[in-house]
């Protein structure tokens, strides 16, 4: 059986494009040293033009 954790990452949005507000590679380091493992990142679309205004980093860990 396994758990899994949903990180969320905003997005600084600039003039033709949206940057992550923190690190996600420094969250994902973080994350395996605690013995999680990186699954997927999501980016779900939120607004009319297709793009997202975050996405999320999904661990997985076993019980």
């Amino acid at each position: 059986m396994y758990k899994y954790e949903f990180v969320k990452i905003e997005l600084k949005s600039g003039f033709l494009s949206a940057k992550p507000k923190v690190d996600y590679k420094e969250v994902i380091a973080a994350y395996a040293k605690k013995g999680w493992r990186f699954k997927q990142i999501f980016a779900p679309s939120t607004s009319g033009y297709g793009s997202s205004s975050y996405f999320e980093l999904i661990f997985e860990k076993e019980v």
